[in-house]
C-alpha cells in the first residue's frame, strides 16, 4: 500500500504534538503525571508506558498491514538503530516496538513522520488501522479486492487525525471474502465483499465488538456500494459523537449504544446520520486498479503454509513467529532473501503473522525453506497472544507465558498431526488476543482456589467469525495457568485417537469435551 500523504501543515501540527508529548513523558517519569493522566495523553500518540512506567511502546500504523519491501526495510533499520531484538506484529495489522525510552519513542515518531509512517491515532480514542483480509488482491476466494477502499478510509482518517474527539476507539474492518478474517462481523464497522448480480458490493455490520460485554454486529439491511465507504465511515463517527457516552469509559464503545437503543432504533439513527453526510459532504474518490504484472512459475511443493494466488504461478508463504515476536535478526535475513525478488511484498495478519506474497514457485520454495522451523508449522504452534504481563499495564495473566508453555509441552510430546486449532490468548478481558471468537480461547484472571489467590485463565470454546456463521465462544470456566498445557495435550490425544481436527470433532462431541474440561476446571 502506498505511503499516506498528509499536508505539510498537518505534518507540522503532528511534529509539535510530539514535542509536547516528549515533555509530558518526562513529567510522567518524574512522577508529575499519574499513570491514568499519562495514558490519556499517550494513547492517541500511539504509545503506552510499560508496567513499571520506565519503558514505553510505540505502535506504527502500517496501513491495513500492507507493507512494501521498502517500508519493511525501513522498519528493520529502525529496529536495528534502536537496538530492538524483536518487534511485534499486532492483531490489528500494525507493528509495535517495545522497551524504549521516552526520547527514543519520540525520536522514532519524528523519523517515521518524515518517512510517511505514522503512530498518531494508533491508540486512544481514535479510529484505528482499517483491518483487511491479509490476502486481499491475491486470494482465489475473494469477491473483489478491498485494498483500495481500505486505503481511502485510512487516508481520510489520517488527514483529520488531530480533530477527532470520540468517546472511545472505532475499529473498521474490510473482508474480501466470507471468511471475514479481519473480524468484520464482530467490530464497530465491518464490510464484507460480495457479488450481487455480478456487481461488487459490501455487506455491512455495525456496532459489534469484543472485550467486556462482547456482541456481534448488527447487519445493515441494504448492500453498500464500495465507492461510498467513506460516507458510511463518517456517518458512524457522527452517530458516535452524538450518542456515545463521554462520562462512563467502561460503557463508551459503540456496542453499548446498540444495547441502549435496540437494533432497530440504532439502524434508523445510523441511516439518519448517513443521509446527513451524503447531503452535506462530497466524499467520493477514484483510484487506479492495482495490477500485478509479474510472470509466474509453478511449483510442485505441497505445504500448509504455501497458498496459491489467483495470479497463475504466484504464491504466498505464511510465516508465524512464535507468539507474534518477530526477531529483528530473522527479519533482516528474510528481507535480504526477498529484496531482489520482483514485486514481492508483505502482509501482516490479524493473528500476528505475516504473508510474503507475489512469489513465483522457485522463490516460494526458497522462502519456505528459509522459514521452516523458525515459526509455527502446525496451527496450534501459530497460537495468538497479546503482549500481556509483565509488559502490559492492564494485563492480569501472562498470556505470552501461557502460549510458550503450551508450545513447549506439545513439542516435548512430539505431536505431529495438525489437529489442534490456533489458540487465542488474552491477558485480560480486553480481548487483544480475540479469545471470544477463537475455536479455543483463554483470558487471564485471578481467582481464589483453596482459599488462596491463583493465576487462572477462563476457557472459551467454539467461537467463529465467518459471514452467516458468527458465534461468540461458550464460556466453560476457569483453569489454573500451569495445568492448561496438560489439558491441551490431553485434548490432542483424544483428537489423534479419532484422527479428527478439533472443529469437526467438537461439533459432534460436546459432552466428551465437557468431560475432559471438567477435570481441569477450578
Amino acid at each position: 500500500m502506498k505511503k499516506q500523504l498528509i499536508s505539510n501543515e498537518l505534518k507540522e501540527v503532528l511534529r509539535e504534538e510530539i514535542r509536547v508529548f516528549r515533555e509530558k513523558g518526562h513529567k510522567f517519569l518524574n512522577k508529575e503525571l499519574t499513570v491514568p493522566q499519562f495514558k490519556s495523553l499517550s494513547g492517541g500518540m500511539g504509545s503506552y508506558a510499560h508496567r513499571g512506567g520506565k519503558e514505553f511502546m510505540i505502535r506504527l500504523k502500517t496501513p491495513s498491514g500492507v507493507i512494501s519491501k521498502e517500508d519493511f526495510n525501513q522498519i528493520y533499520d529502525w529496529a536495528v538503530k534502536y537496538k530492538r531484538e524483536w518487534i511485534h506484529p499486532t492483531t490489528r495489522e500494525a507493528i509495535q516496538f517495545h522497551g524504549m525510552t521516552i526520547d527514543e519513542v519520540c525520536d522514532l515518531m519524528e523519523e517515521a513522520l518524515d518517512y510517511g509512517i505514522y503512530s498518531r491515532g494508533s491508540g486512544g480514542n481514535f479510529p484505528r488501522n482499517v483491518a483487511i483480509s491479509p490476502l486481499a488482491g491475491v486470494s482465489k476466494n475473494e469477491a473483489f479486492d478491498v485494498r483500495p477502499y481500505a486505503e481511502k478510509v485510512n487516508e481520510y482518517i489520517m488527514n483529520r487525525v488531530n480533530q477527532y474527539k470520540l468517546p472511545r476507539k472505532i475499529k473498521v474492518a474490510m473482508s474480501s471474502d466470507r471468511v471475514a478474517e479481519p473480524h468484520s462481523t464482530t467490530t464497530d464497522l465491518g464490510f464484507i465483499a460480495v457479488k450481487e448480480n455480478e456487481k461488487d458490493m459490501f455487506k455491512l455490520f455495525i456496532g459489534g465488538g469484543l472485550g467486556r460485554n462482547p456482541r456481534k454486529g448488527v447487519e445493515f439491511p441494504e448492500l453498500v456500494d464500495p465507492m461510498e465507504v467513506v460516507y458510511y465511515f463518517e456517518a458512524l463517527v457522527r452517530l458516535f459523537v452524538a450518542e456515545g457516552d463521554y462520562e462512563n469509559h467502561g460503557k463508551a464503545r459503540i456496542r453499548y449504544i446498540v444495547e441502549r437503543m435496540g437494533e432497530e432504533e440504532f439502524i434508523a439513527c445510523y441511516k439518519k446520520h448517513l443521509k446527513e453526510v451524503k447531503d452535506s459532504e462530497d466524499l467520493s474518490f477514484t483510484f487506479e486498479p492495482k495490477i500485478i504484472t509479474k510472470s509466474g512459475i509453478k511449483t510442485s511443493t505441497i505445504d500448509n503454509r504455501l497458498i496459491e494466488q489467483k495470479q497463475e504461478g504466484l504464491y504466498a508463504v505464511y510465516f508465524h513467529p512464535e507468539k507474534g515476536i518477530l526477531e529483528t535478526k530473522l527479519l533482516g535475513e528474510l528481507l535480504e532473501l526477498t529484496n531482489e525478488m520482483e514485486e514481492v511484498s508483505f502482509r501482516i495478519t490479524m493473528n500476528e503473522g505475516l504473508y510474503i506474497i507475489n512469489l513465483n514457485g522457485a522463490e516460494a520454495d526458497k522462502v519456505l525453506e528459509f522459514t521452516k522451523g523458525k515459526g509455527g508449522e502446525l496451527k496450534v504452534m501459530q497460537s495468538v497472544s497479546c503482549i500481556g504481563v509483565p509488559i502490559c499495564q492492564l494485563g492480569i495473566g501472562n498470556s505470552q507465558g501461557l502460549v510458550s508453555s503450551i508450545i513447549d509441552k506439545l513439542k516435548a510430546e512430539k505431536i505431529d498431526k495438525d489437529l489442534l486449532p490456533i489458540i487465542h490468548v488474552s491477558g485480560c478481558a480486553n480481548s487483544c488476543g480475540v479469545h471470544e471468537i477463537g475455536q479455543i480461547g483463554f483470558t487471564g484472571k485471578t481467582k481464589r482456589v483453596n482459599d488462596a489467590p491463583r493465576k487462572c485463565f477462563e476457557l472459551h470454546v467454539g467461537g467463529k467469525f465467518e459471514l452467516g456463521n458468527t458465534e461468540l465462544g461458550d464460556i466453560y470456566g476457569d483453569m489454573l495457568e500451569e495445568e492448561i498445557p496438560n489439558f491441551i495435550y490431553d485434548l490432542y490425544k483424544v483428537l489423534a485417537k479419532e484422527n479428527k481436527a478439533f472443529e469437526a470433532w467438537y461439533k459432534d462431541n460436546n459432552d466428551s469435551f465437557k468431560e475432559l474440561a471438567n477435570k481441569y476446571l477450578v
